[in-house]
């Protein structure tokens, strides 16, 4: 009886045990919020903190931008590995890098700054040359966005007016951001009260050997596409969905963003290195791989996931120098890339292209998981 009754105790305790190791691998981020800095109005802008074991995530509310994500090497020490400012005023007063912001209502590019939908023409400011960049010259990453506290994160709330920017409806956007699981999720909602075309992502630069440390030519970067949207000297895509074979916009085996982005190739030209939207192999609206990057001095290894049909990968190559980040370190051309998950840019114009058109009683909903790991 004895044995029996010890037996049961040890039992007891190794389900205690495995009980707590499985809620400790699960425990809820902290979240907490403070003041960033002030409008010219006085407006405060909030930060919100997210933090879960060695992951430490900033977010401001001035263009729900991601400032900061501080991620463990394969020694344990961490780093900030996004490109931004200390201080409010570098991202109000920088008019082209986007950094960390989410942008829309059309992420990417809209030829001539027009499209029709519903038979009828819609005219939007030109603000890259003579098409509509990230929205128009005051895009969601230039709004002050509403932001609670959630579960893991925080969620931000922006309405968009109809006819902002030019774009018909208005229209509820959310963004979540959490950390759970050794990965900072973003999930993206929207509704709208008429026929609308809607591309939301975010726009982070990322340098894994940590925030101004030089260039990102050495990271060794995978994409499971076969193929990409070719474009145009204005970066607007052609109709064609083109294979990757045989060029160096061929990412399906790890290769360094170095090892052949200044050869002589078309494309590459056009872009000033790499600048172009993957077709994801996978089936859109599951969750699925978009690209693995490693930065092999670190060990740092960032895994993309997304619901998303495609990926702008972005080399950094209108970085010039010109801007001073944190610490005052100077983010010269192509030291930090981007992955942005997306639909394809211009879509609107494209039938053949996944509809980036919302309706009334539909809702958007996409998400975006940078998971993180260290290898060799």
């Amino acid at each position: 009886m004895a044995s029996r009754s010890m037996h049961c105790k040890v039992l007891n305790c190794i389900c205690l045990l495995l009980t707590l190791v499985s809620v400790g691998s699960h425990l809820e981020a902290k979240v907490t919020k403070s003041v960033f800095g002030e409008m010219p109005d006085g407006t405060k802008v909030e930060i919100y903190t997210l933090e879960e074991g060695a992951l430490k995530a900033r977010v401001i509310t001035y263009g729900a931008r991601l400032v900061s994500l501080e991620v463990p090497d394969r020694s344990g020490k961490t780093a900030d590995i996004v490109l931004g400012y200390d201080e409010l005023k570098g991202y109000t007063t920088d008019p082209k890098s986007y950094f960390g912001a989410i942008v829309g209502r059309y992420g990417n590019r809209i030829a001539h700054a027009t499209f029709s939908l519903d038979g009828k023409r819609y005219d939007l400011p030109a603000n890259d040359g003579v098409n509509t960049l990230h929205g128009g010259t005051i895009g969601f990453d230039k709004r002050l966005w509403q932001a609670h506290e959630i579960p893991h994160g925080v969620e931000l709330t922006l309405v968009s007016k109809d006819g902002d920017q030019g774009f018909p409806g208005t229209l509820t956007a959310r963004v979540l951001y959490t950390l759970e699981a050794r990965a900072l999720r973003i999930e993206y909602s929207a509704t709208t009260d008429k026929d609308t075309v809607l591309n939301l992502t975010n726009h982070s630069y990322f340098d894994l050997a940590g925030e101004g440390q030089g260039t990102i030519l050495n990271h060794l970067v995978m994409i499971p596409a076969d193929r990409y949207t070719p474009v145009d000297s204005g970066l607007i895509p052609t109709r064609e969905l083109a294979p990757v074979a045989g060029t160096p916009l061929d990412f399906r085996k790890a290769t360094a963003i170095g090892a052949r982005i200044d050869d002589d190739n078309e494309q590459l030209k056009l872009g000033h290195g790499y600048d172009h939207n993957y077709v994801l192999n996978g089936k859109a609206g599951v969750l699925q791989e978009a690209a693995r990057v490693l930065e092999p001095t670190s060990g740092r290894v960032l895994t993309v996931e997304t619901t998303q049909p495609g990926v702008q990968f972005y080399s950094g190559n209108f970085l010039d120098g010109t801007l001073h980040g944190k610490h005052g370190h100077v983010y010269a051309r192509r030291s930090g890339f981007c992955l942005e998950t997306q639909h394809f840019p211009d879509s609107p114009n494209h039938p053949k292209f996944p509809s980036t058109e919302l309706k009334p009683g539909q809702t958007y909903h996409n998400v975006t998981v940078f998971r993180f790991s260290t290898g060799s």
